[in-house]
């Protein structure tokens, strides 16, 4: 689960990290009230999502005035596709150099992971890896003095900026430890003069963890509508940008089929894992969801193991008589009752492929066609 940066900075307060003064605003007006007594400030959007500067989403503005009008601007707009429902005005802070420090899990060596650069900012990614700092933490010791020293030494700071790293480093695997995070991000973190500020704050809890959260956690929906519905019925299911909708059952089996279509030249437009096991009725609300993305072709791809091949047929039957399936159908079926399957959808005017290769290239195909 996602934060807001405006969430993931209260946090940071509770801990005594220094960050800029500001508070969230939900109207122009509000903003232009907190820009009366901040004087100049940034006028940052809110949204799950990162890269907001280079989307514009980020504002510097220099009077009251100036800022009623960018927030006016944000407010009625979307961004990343996203609507902005509130932004946070802060006090414009003096950047003498930006770094970068975040803790984060290594999903190979399961354990946690601080990463830093003296290279902080919107172009993190393109940081080479030389300038990375990557140090692991045994979960059993966690952060001592000297792991804190070393980053900072490594990071080029001295003195009392030195000082203060340490400190920040311990205290951000504090909240990474007591909230059962996935992710602890500042980018950039500030050198402004003296201080280390921590201008922008990312935090992504472990949703499986909910049930441990310190009082007073703050929860939000990162899922779209559709993501909702489908999660609703029990189905995996991430809307993508592609113009060819997927089905599949099974995650290994969804992602492949995702990289196939890449393979071919092609786009998804979603993840879903219709599940093992899934019914006539499950799979019929799958496929509408499908449908409903407006897609130029739906590509099928089912191992039938738990789930029947002639289940997922009949759900297709069902959509078809009650509310028609517009755009063309590529169908790959393999398992238990796979002929009866292939029958059924046969009878309705699908045909289906024997690999997954040949059905990925039809569907790009078809997809490039229309």
């Amino acid at each position: 689960m996602k934060l807001y940066e405006f969430m993931g900075k209260q946090i940071f307060a509770r801990y005594g990290i220094n960050i800029p003064a500001g508070r969230v605003a939900a109207s122009s007006e509000e903003a232009a009230d907190i820009a009366v007594e901040l004087g100049e400030v940034v006028i940052k959007s809110q949204i799950l999502s990162g890269g907001r500067g280079k989307a514009g989403g980020i504002k510097f503005a220099s009077s009251p005035g100036e800022s009623k009008q960018y927030a006016d601007e944000l407010l009625a707009g979307t961004l990343k596709g996203l609507k902005i429902e509130k932004i946070l005005v802060e006090k414009k802070v003096r950047i003498d150099k930006e770094l970068y420090l975040s803790i984060t899990v290594d999903g190979t060596t399961r354990q946690p992971v601080l990463i830093a650069s003296a290279s902080g900012g919107i172009d993190i990614e393109d940081v080479s890896p030389e300038q990375i700092i990557k140090k692991y933490i045994d979960p059993q010791v966690g952060i001592l003095p000297h792991f804190c020293r070393e980053v900072s030494r490594r990071l080029g700071l001295t003195g009392e900026l030195s000082k203060q790293a340490v400190e920040l480093i311990t205290k951000v695997y504090r909240i990474f430890r007591d909230y059962d995070c996935e992710l602890v991000e500042i980018n950039p973190l500030v050198i402004s003069g003296e201080q280390l500020v921590a201008a922008d704050a990312k935090i992504n809890l472990d949703d499986e963890a909910q049930f441990r959260y310190p009082a007073g956690t703050p929860i939000t929906e990162d899922r779209t509508a559709l993501e909702k519905k489908a999660h609703d019925i029990g189905i995996s299911y991430v809307e993508l940008e592609g113009d060819i909708a997927v089905m599949a059952n099974g995650a290994g089996i969804t992602m492949a089929t995702l990289d196939i279509l890449e393979h071919f030249g092609g786009k998804a437009r979603n993840f879903m894992d219709a599940g093992g096991g899934a019914d006539t009725e499950a799979t019929a609300q799958a496929l509408e969801i499908l449908i409903s993305t407006k897609p130029k072709v739906i590509l099928v791809n089912i191992f039938g193991g738990i789930t029947r091949c002639d289940e997922v047929a009949k759900a297709f039957v069902k959509v078809k008589n009650s509310m028609g399936i517009p755009v063309p159908v590529v169908i790959r079926l393999s398992g238990t009752n796979e002929q009866e399957g292939i029958a059924i959808f046969k009878e309705i005017g699908f045909d289906s492929f024997d690999n997954i290769k040949d059905a990925a290239a039809k569907a790009v195909e078809i997809a490039k066609a229309s």
